[in-house]
This record gives C-alpha cells, sequence and structure tokens, in this order.
C-alpha cells in the first residue's frame, strides 16, 4: 500500500529532464500520467453511483455501460476522434490529422492517453439517465456515435489546435479550462436527448401525472461511488494543467471547495424546503460542486469557488424537480448535474475571472460557448437516437424492462441469493 505513494515522493525528487520536441519534462509527463489514472477511476465511481441509484434487476446492465464505455471509447477516440478534436485545426471547426496515432513524441502519447479518459467520461454521463429501460445494443451504438463525432467536434471548437490551428471558440476567448461544458454539459445534452427519446420508465409516471419514486436498491454504492468521483476529479482538473506547474494546488483546492459547498447548498436549500436530507441529493449536489468548478477552477480564487459551487448545487436539487414536472425519466439526475450545474459553472468562469471579475463581454463568450454546446450536441444526439429506434429498436419491450435487463440482456443477476426466481431470457 505505500509503493504509489513512495514513487511519487521520488519523482519529486528527481530533477526534470526537458523534452526537447515539447518542451514539457519527465515531471510533466509523470504528473499527467498519474491524473490519467486518476480520471480512469472515475469510471468506477460513475459504475457504483448509477448501479446503486438503479434497482437491483438492473445492477450488472449499469455495470456493463460503463465497463464497455472505456473500450468502445478508448479504440474508436484514438482511431477517430482524437484526430478530429485535437489534429491540425486551420478553419477551427475540426482537426484533419493524428487519426489512429501510432507515432509521435512521448508527450504526444502521453496528451492522447489523457484526453482519451475526457471521452469516456463524456460518454458514460448518457449510460445512468437512461438506465433500466435501454437497450445494451442501443446504447453502445449511441456512445460510438457521441465518442467519435458529437463529443470530438464540439471539443476541436474549444481545445482544438494541438497540432496546429486553432479551434473558433477558443479564439473568441471561451475559458472552459478542464470541460464544465465541453465535457460535462455536452455529455448531459446527449443524455437529455436519450431521455426524451426513450421514453420514462414503466410506472415512474401515473396517468394523472403524478410521479412515483423509484429508489435505487444500494445507496451505500451511491456515496463510495461519490467519493471516488470527487477523488478522481483532483486528476481531472490538476491534470488539465497538462504540466507539473505550481498553480496544481490552488486548482485542486478549488476543486475540493467547491464540491463541499455544492453539498452544503443542496443540504441548505433542502432544509429550506423542509425537505428530508436525502443522501442522493447531498451526493449530487457535491458532484454539481464538481462540475461547476471545472471550467474556472485555474482562473478563480477559492472564496467564488465556494460560491460558484454552492450555486450548483442548489440549480442541481432545483433541476432535479424540474425534470420532474416535465416528465422526463433521468435515474441518476445526469441532466441537472452535468447539464445545468455545468452550464452554470461556465457562465461563473466569466464571472469570477480573477482580476478582471464580472466583464460583460467575457460572460458574454461564455454564454456563446454554452448555447453553442446545447445547440449542437443535444439535436444531433436527438437524431442518433431516433435512428436507433427506428432501425435496431431503442427501448427494451415492457416484459424485458419488468423482468430486468440483467437476466434479459446478459443472462446474469447480481444478487443471485436473493433472485433465485429470475427465469433466464436473453434479449434476441
Amino acid at each position: 500500500m505505500y509503493i504509489l505513494p513512495a514513487i511519487l515522493l521520488s519523482l519529486t525528487l528527481i530533477p526534470g529532464i526537458a523534452h526537447a520536441d515539447t518542451g514539457t519534462t519527465s515531471m510533466d509527463i509523470v504528473w499527467i500520467l498519474f491524473s490519467a489514472t486518476l480520471v480512469f477511476f472515475m469510471q468506477a465511481g460513475f459504475a457504483l453511483l448509477e448501479s446503486g441509484m438503479s434497482r437491483a434487476k438492473n445492477a450488472i446492465n449499469v455495470m456493463m455501460k460503463n465497463y464497455i464505455d472505456v473500450c468502445i471509447g478508448s479504440l474508436l477516440f484514438w482511431a477517430i476522434g482524437f484526430g478530429i478534436m485535437f489534429g491540425n485545426n486551420p478553419t477551427g471547426f475540426f482537426g484533419t490529422t493524428a487519426f489512429g496515432l501510432s507515432e509521435g513524441s512521448n508527450w504526444d502519447f502521453t496528451f492522447l492517453l489523457f484526453q482519451t479518459m475526457f471521452a469516456a467520461t463524456a460518454v458514460t454521463i448518457c449510460s445512468g439517465a437512461m438506465a433500466e429501460r435501454t437497450r445494451y445494443t442501443a446504447y453502445l451504438l449511441s456512445a460510438a456515435a457521441i465518442v467519435t463525432f458529437i463529443y470530438p467536434v464540439f471539443g476541436s471548437w474549444a481545445w482544438g489546435g494541438s497540432y496546429g490551428g486553432q479551434g473558433w471558440l477558443a479564439e473568441l476567448g471561451f475559458i472552459d479550462f478542464a470541460g464544465s461544458t465541453v465535457v460535462h454539459s455536452l455529455g448531459a445534452w446527449c443524455a437529455l436527448a436519450g431521455v426524451i427519446a426513450v421514453g420514462a420508465r414503466t410506472g415512474r409516471f401515473d396517468n394523472s401525472g403524478n410521479t412515483r419514486n423509484i429508489p435505487g436498491h444500494n445507496l451505500s454504492l451511491v456515496a463510495l461511488g461519490g467519493f471516488i468521483l470527487w477523488f478522481g476529479w483532483f486528476g481531472f482538473n490538476g491534470g488539465s494543467a497538462l504540466s507539473a506547474s505550481e498553480n496544481i494546488g490552488g486548482i485542486i483546492l478549488n476543486t475540493h471547495l467547491s464540491a463541499a459547498a455544492g453539498a452544503g447548498g443542496a443540504i441548505l436549500l433542502s432544509a429550506l424546503l423542509q425537505r428530508p436530507i436525502l443522501l442522493t441529493t447531498t451526493v449530487n449536489g457535491s458532484l454539481a460542486g464538481l462540475v461547476g468548478i471545472t471550467a474556472g477552477c485555474a482562473t478563480m480564487e477559492p472564496p467564488f469557488a465556494i460560491v460558484t459551487g454552492a450555486v450548483s448545487g442548489v440549480i442541481a436539487t432545483l433541476g432535479q424537480d424540474l425534470m420532474l414536472r416535465w416528465k422526463l425519466d433521468d435515474v441518476v439526475s445526469a441532466i441537472p448535474v452535468h447539464g445545468f450545474a455545468g452550464a452554470w459553472g461556465t457562465i461563473a468562469a466569466g464571472l469570477f475571472f480573477a482580476g478582471d471579475m464580472f466583464d460583460t463581454q467575457r460572460v458574454a463568450t461564455q454564454a456563446i460557448g454554452v448555447i453553442t454546446a446545447f445547440l449542437w450536441a443535444f439535436p444531433l444526439s436527438l437524431l442518433v437516437f431516433t435512428l436507433i429506434r427506428f432501425m435496431i429498436g431503442l427501448r427494451s419491450s415492457k416484459e424485458h424492462e419488468q423482468m430486468g435487463l440483467d437476466c434479459t440482456e446478459h443472462n446474469e443477476v447480481g444478487y443471485p441469493e436473493f433472485q433465485r426466481n429470475i427465469t433466464f431470457r436473453q434479449e434476441p
């Protein structure tokens, strides 16, 4: 258990060796690789949180979606997505080089690995929102479309041009340090399209429009998943510095404070509305704080990171109510947490820019980025889900939904001691 800390400590004692091709040092590469492993670990957090918020009969299905997200996302992003997002971008709209990267510097491969973890994160946001009623094959097709085209094209506008050129949003001065909009809001807008296309779970809303509560099967997994995501976010934001620079401490401090304030904002709002202080609401509040600070974690002072996080927690909590009012069934509240809080956090990055706060032009640029992300991701992903629905079917049958997708899709159950009477019937 002491091996990893010992390695990291020893590396801090070794002077950084500069690489002539990129100007990076060995310590930069080590930090980004370590951050990539933290972001990869976030997939475990998503899997636990989403599975815990789903019913026991769908636990395996949710885990499988998160697991295969990494597999499909990594291969497709290496082959196509990375080139579109970061390749030479002379037009400002998409990259034209670095597809299937097989030759390059040490930094090229390090950067590719780090960004691959981000792509997997964007895709997995859909899985929780659409859980418990989406066909497994249909979900995989939608994930492939998102990681291959929808995510990297918008990413090229905001972050592109690592091999030449610059994205048009970046040229406007758009600030999104680690992806409140590029990763999280975009993934949430894709999830919103998926939730609309697939429809609500059977029994979620009655004929009178009233909401029926469908609790998750294991809230301990939800709390553990929240802690893992919080931990992984230190690499998500800290690694986005793309070097072992001195400002990493401030970035991670802002990240932590915003998460804590997000939970506080959600709890305070629940108390003011005289609602029970729910674990799920509290965990989602902290995640909203993490999403919100992701855009401005490198350009805010700590007090404003706290404000950003607290408001994010409130927005995510109110957003859950809004989704139910719209009769939209988001199993894990991914859309309020990643979409609404991500949009606010991107605006906040313009409002609370250290040394030049409340600049109207900067805020307007941030708003352009937020709106553009929605106008790009939502209609296009809605088209993707609609095409999948007509071609192979998007939603599981009512019979399979009632039985649980674990047995109908995967011929397994998550809790065999308590599910002995389930008849296995795999999806044809």
